[in-house]
């Protein structure tokens, strides 16, 4: 007879060998795992302490959610790598609003970057989620189209609309007037924007007429067109701005971006950038040239980042509710809230030190 058949492998313990172990009920001691508030403390420590010398692990997670129909994750899915996510000021926020509300509820986070789409894709199908955040995605990229194959609860958040899905966000386009209509007040009249991406094609430069006609960030010509109303509304003729598109939201695209702008002949004596990163980097494209902010170009930015308000000089620009956004959106997608078609956010201008009457 071989060892193996003298010695069958013992069968691994169940919730039900806790609980006759103890005298307790199967109840007593699937609370102890999934509603320690049900139990005392002292009648926890005893089902914790006998699963631990039975070797009794937990219930598994696979088969409480076929019990259950809850998988008490979510899953985030956003536009950009995810190194990005856990360096950018914008996205850290996000996330942040995200696992508050999460950590509330007794929710994880799966975090997925839509960044190689494939990879994106099969997480996806795959995912053990209750719904899904999706965050900054162009409109035609293809894992909306896999989010929403799954059928589960989805809210968008800064993606324009998709038929039957909740979205949060904020006016971006009245936002982005204001921004622009601060900058009239003071006197200025000839402008630079320097715009977030178009499209997910790696192109920098002018915006041109046939980029705005097929927009996959709706978003960036949501702030476009704002800045544009103000101006148009002040009687200035289309010459008075140009409009620089970046690719990617670091510094160095606004410093690019910017020294096209300011080395023209008859450069802008104000910028308004689509976020702050991009402002940033204007203020070091400005610097570069020997042009003082902000007696000899003022700029704006757009988010109100933590870093704004600590740069030299502080820099003016349109406060959105990042961490707010966020919370309200992982709120909406586990119904803890009323849920809603559209919930938009407000936002407003704070005035720092980048901006001054016009020279």
């Amino acid at each position: 007879m071989s060892e193996t058949s003298r010695n069958p492998a013992k069968p691994a313990p169940t919730l039900n060998d806790v609980a006759a172990a103890l005298g307790v009920s199967r109840t007593t001691v699937s609370n102890a795992f999934n509603r320690p508030d049900q139990l005392s403390t002292e009648l926890r420590d005893k089902v914790m302490e006998a699963a631990k010398a039975l070797g009794y692990p937990g219930p598994n997670p696979m088969a409480r959610m076929l019990r259950t129909g809850r998988a008490e994750a979510i899953g985030f899915v956003f536009e950009d790598s995810l190194s990005y996510a856990f360096e950018d000021p914008a996205s850290i926020a996000f996330l942040q609003g995200v696992a508050k509300v999460c950590e509330e509820a007794g929710h994880s986070i799966l975090v997925t970057p839509a960044s190689n789409p494939d990879s994106a894709r099969a997480t996806i199908r795959a995912a053990a989620v209750d719904g899904f955040i999706i965050y900054c995605l162009s409109r035609d990229h293809p894992i909306v189209d896999a989010v929403l194959e799954r059928r589960l609860p989805v809210v968008s958040v800064d993606l324009g609309t998709i038929p039957g899905v909740p979205s949060v966000g904020i006016d971006d386009r009245a936002a982005a007037a204001v921004a622009a209509r601060h900058l009239l007040d003071l006197g200025h009249r000839r402008f630079g924007i320097i715009g977030l991406e178009l499209r997910n094609d790696g192109y920098a430069g002018p915006v041109t007429e046939e980029r705005r006609n097929d927009v996959a960030f709706p978003i960036s010509l949501k702030r476009i067109l704002g800045y544009e109303d103000s101006l148009k509304a002040a009687g200035l003729p289309a010459e008075s701005w140009a409009i620089e598109e970046c690719c990617g939201n670091q510094e160095q695209s606004g410093v690019d971006a910017a020294l096209r702008l300011l080395r023209e002949p008859d450069r802008p004596t104000a910028l308004l950038a689509m976020s702050d990163r991009l402002a940033i980097g204007a203020m070091k494209a400005a610097r570069s040239l020997g042009l003082s902010v902000p007696e000899d170009l003022s700029i704006v930015g757009f988010d109100d980042i933590p870093i704004a308000s600590r740069v030299d000089p502080g820099l003016t620009t349109i406060r959105q509710p990042l961490v707010e956004k966020a919370a309200a959106a992982a709120r909406m997608l586990l119904n803890t809230e009323t849920a809603a078609e559209s919930l938009v956010l407000p936002t407003e201008l704070v005035v720092r030190g980048t901006t001054a009457r016009t020279p």
